[in-house]
């Protein structure tokens, strides 16, 4: 049962990393050479410091998820309105 309980406190940060993945796989970091794009590393980058940032706040689960949908679904406005409107400590 403690074992259970255990698996079961860490859920949430599981449900959040998907996200994160999503994230890191559904940017197009490179052009049609095969080449870097430099676009795509900056969003690339700036959308993990905001997965990241979100992992770390105390907030619920319902206000993560619902920020983790805002990056991911807005690629490079959705993490600039985190860090600019989320009001994060």
């Amino acid at each position: 049962m403690q074992t259970l309980r255990h698996y079961a406190s860490r859920l949430p940060l599981v449900a959040l990393m998907l996200p994160l993945m999503l994230v890191a796989t559904s940017c197009s970091r490179y052009n049609d050479n095969g080449s870097l794009s430099i676009a795509g590393v900056i969003y690339l980058i700036l959308a993990i410091a905001a997965i990241i940032s979100l992992l770390k706040q105390d907030w619920s689960v319902t206000k993560k998820i619902i920020w983790g949908v805002v990056i991911w679904f807005f690629p490079i406005g959705g993490s600039i309105i985190y860090f600019l409107f989320s009001g994060r400590k």
